[in-house]
Formats: structure tokens, sequence, C-alpha cells
């Protein structure tokens, strides 16, 4: 009896020591489960929203990868409304514009350019705020500033400052899906020399010098625009592109003219071709929108097209 007894015991001793160390591990494999930190999934952005940092006369979004070297070729030809008389334009005088562009840090490009009209330089930079990213920020955010100067030999200007004029802009872009891209962008152009009116006056004298040229009014030295662009890609390297800018300053003299324009763009991983219709011809942002005169109401349309190459170092 005595050793059934022990025995008996003994059993029971060895199933509570099991049933112990089972409860010790559990609890500690729990523990460590528990303690262990969710892997945290890594945000990425949103890649290709546009296929250039240039939609037609717009800048887009896009700032390329840290230690890229650009190079834009952008060419406005005449407007078609004469007709065969300078061959839809392309006889026409045209404007050129030559860009190069470097992206020192990462999200900040800055670059410089001249332009055929006025002989125009311009220094600017741009610097992407926000990227769009799958559940977090629905848009994309970008900050543009431009400063140009118009370097004719000319007598007309008083003051070297009256060469200059600024050009600030925000872009508000989302890549809707993998074929369609819009941007919002809002724009402060500033113009130190503007155009005005003048009324003739009579003077107390008599006889030619009695009537003189009076200054009435003048353009407003800021004006605000807004542009609309869009791209609708038709393959993966193919697209349909477009730009509306609508000027919104009213000025007493001279309002500016919207631009509307619409091309095809040809893209790869290192270069962009974009060949298109449209009202706007100076290129440089600030004389775009304070002074175009050509009215699409008119049929005063031009045929542009924009090259840029890009390098990765």
């Amino acid at each position: 009896m005595k050793s059934n007894y022990r025995y008996s015991l003994l059993r029971v001793a060895g199933i509570c020591c099991g049933l112990a160390i089972g409860c010790y591990s559990w609890s500690q494999t729990d523990s460590t489960v528990a303690d262990q930190p969710a892997p945290v999934k890594k945000i990425k952005p949103v890649k290709n929203t546009f296929g250039s940092i240039w939609l037609i006369d717009n800048q887009t979004v896009m700032v390329p990868i840290k230690k890229s070297f650009e190079m834009d070729i952008m060419h406005r030809f005449g407007t078609v409304n004469n007709g065969y008389e300078d061959f839809y334009g392309f006889f026409a005088p045209s404007n050129i514009r030559l860009g190069f562009n470097y992206v020192p840090l990462e999200k900040l490009m800055i670059g410089v350019s001249i332009t055929k009209a006025n002989m125009t330089w311009e220094a600017y930079g741009k610097y992407a705020i926000v990227k769009q990213t799958k559940g977090q920020f629905p848009v994309s955010i970008t900050y543009y500033a431009d400063a140009a100067i118009d370097t004719r030999e000319a007598d007309n200007f008083a003051h070297s400052s009256d060469r200059m004029m600024y050009f600030h802009q925000l872009m508000i872009a989302r890549k809707i899906s993998d074929k369609l891209s819009l941007q919002v962008a809002p724009s402060l152009s500033h113009v130190n020399v503007v155009n005005g009116y003048y009324e003739s006056v009579k003077t107390g004298s008599s006889g030619p010098d009695s009537i003189e040229s009076v200054l009435k009014g003048e353009m407003n030295h800021n004006h605000f625009a807004v542009a609309l662009s869009g791209r609708f890609k038709l393959k993966p390297a193919m697209a349909i592109i477009f730009n509306v800018d609508q000027p919104i300053t009213q000025h007493v003299t001279d309002n500016p003219r919207p631009n509307l324009s619409l091309g095809l763009e040809l893209s790869t991983s290192s270069h962009a071709f974009q060949f298109f219709l449209g009202n706007y011809s100076y290129i440089t942002p600030q004389r775009n929108n304070f002074f175009n005169q050509n009215d699409y109401t008119k049929g005063q349309f031009l045929i542009g097209f924009n090259i840029t190459r890009l390098w990765n170092y």
C-alpha cells in the first residue's frame, strides 16, 4: 500500500511540476510577444505624379532626386492666326529659353536660365514641402520662387531695379489614379515697371507747349493668377497635357489675357518632350502672367515645345 501511495504522490507531483513549467513557459512567451512593438509599415511617397518638372508653361510639384542635373530647351513659335503668310507662325519671330537646374539637397531644386525675349535671365528655386503618400497626405505641395532681370541694352530704365521682376507660386497636386494627375497653383507676380496710360491736359501757357501728357493710370505692380494643369496617360510613356491660366487681378489698362493650352507629352526616365498649342509666348512666368495679350477668342494660339534632359550623379 505504501509503495502504491508513494507512486501516486510521485505521479501527482510530476504532473504539477509539468503544469507549472508549461504555464511559466507560456507566460514568458506571451509576455515576449506582447512586449514586441508591431512592425511599422514604411510610408512611401507617390511616384511620377507628372513626367517632368514642366507642364507646358507651368512648373509642376516634381523635384528630381538629389544630385540630379537637368537641362531644359523651350521654344515658342509665332501665333498661327496669320496663316500661310508666315506658315502658321513657324517663320514668325520666335522665343527660346535655355535652363539649367540642379538638386543639391533632397526636395530642393535651384536653377538659372536665359530667355530670348528681352534677354531675360532668371534665378529660381523650388522646394517640395509635402509629398503625397497613401493614407497620410492626400496631395503634394511645392513652393516655387523666381527672380528675373531684363538685360537689354536699353536707355529707358531710370534705375537698375526697373529691370527686375519676381514670381511666387504654390503648387498643389494629386495623383488621382495611375493615369490622371491634376494640379492647381495660385501665383503672385511682381513687376517693378508697369504699363500705364496718358491723357492730354492743357496747361496755363499758350502755344505748342500748352498741352502735355499726364499719366492718369497704370497697372498694379502685383498680379494674382491661378493655374490649373493636368496630365492623362494614354500609354506608359505618352500622355495628354493641358494648362489653364486665369488672371485674377484687374488693372486699369492692358489687362492680361488668360492662357489655354493643350498638348502631347512623350517621356522616359531621363527625357521629356512636350509638343503643344497655347497662348503664352514669353516663357518667363511673371511676364506670361502679367503681359500676355494673345487672345484665344481671336485664334491667337502658337505652337511650342519643351525638351528636358536629366542626369543623375
